[in-house]
């Protein structure tokens, strides 16, 4: 039989909120939650495991075998728990407690010859993190790694923001020189896009292992990455001024290189 929970000051409800707000309680106990179908099955998809699943029977009405294993605890709540709880405008019906998954630089794995990586140093905003792990999707790249991260991975404001792309790429966090020097070990060249020392983008060569690497639009790229670059690039700007947003900055240099490799999958 389902357990049901229709006040919202359950204790498991005060548990949720709180790893929807805190960081440290997500790091403290391992866990996230994510919110709404698509979101869950690609969670699912990417080899996550989900430990608890709350439905709003008022609202959700689908099948959800598709989340959920023997060892999954299934909870029907009211619609004022959910409403509580959602942080979503658009609401499905449906959450869940997650097992965070290590993303060290150790467990990254390349299935293919020479890699396509993006690196983002310090993005501040989850919604440009978000928006770069839609672009990293949509090129399929081999990686996306995070230097110097300044909010948790499984903060649900980038999983919502990246609509759940959160899960479909392979995903790294570290600090900058460690980046570095794991970049270096695996022959992936470095283009750090930075204003100093650079030539058009467009001028170089993506087929080899390449890791593009993009810094905030008011701080730029630290020093560390445009001493160890293997090219320093830049994109031309024809306007008044001389800096874009990250995420557009990552698409048209990751969508070049995938030019250059005529698209390959």
């Amino acid at each position: 039989m389902r357990k049901s929970i229709s006040s919202v000051q359950n204790p498991l409800v005060k548990k949720i909120s709180l790893l929807i707000e805190k960081s440290r309680e997500r790091r403290k106990t391992g866990t996230f939650v994510i919110e709404g179908k698509r979101e869950i099955h690609l969670a699912t998809k990417g080899d996550y495991s989900i430990k608890t699943v709350l439905i709003c029977p008022d609202i959700y009405s689908d099948n959800i075998s598709e989340f959920t294993s023997e060892d999954t605890e299934i909870i029907e709540i009211s619609i004022e728990v959910y409403q509580k709880l959602s942080y979503r405008k658009t609401t499905e019906g449906i959450i869940a407690i997650a097992e965070v998954n290590e993303l060290s630089l150790d467990a990254l794995q390349f299935t293919k010859e020479k890699p396509l990586v993006l690196v983002a140093e310090a993005p501040e905003k989850p919604g440009n993190i978000g928006a770069l792990l839609r672009t990293a999707d949509a090129a399929q790249l081999d990686a996306v790694i995070i230097a110097n991260p300044k909010t948790d991975m499984f903060n649900p404001n980038i999983i919502r923001s990246s609509v759940g792309c959160l899960f479909t790429n392979n995903v790294a966090t570290g600090d900058t020189d460690e980046i570095i020097r794991f970049l270096q070990k695996n022959k992936i060249d470095i283009y750090a896009a930075t204003l100093q020392a650079s030539v058009p983008y467009q001028t170089c060569d993506f087929t080899r292992s390449s890791a593009i690497v993009v810094g905030t639009e008011d701080e730029g790229l630290s020093e560390s990455w445009r001493v160890h670059s293997t090219q320093n690039i830049i994109i031309p700007m024809q306007g008044e001024i001389d800096s874009m947003n990250v995420s557009v900055a990552a698409g048209i240099l990751i969508f070049e290189a995938k030019r250059q490799r005529n698209f390959e999958v």
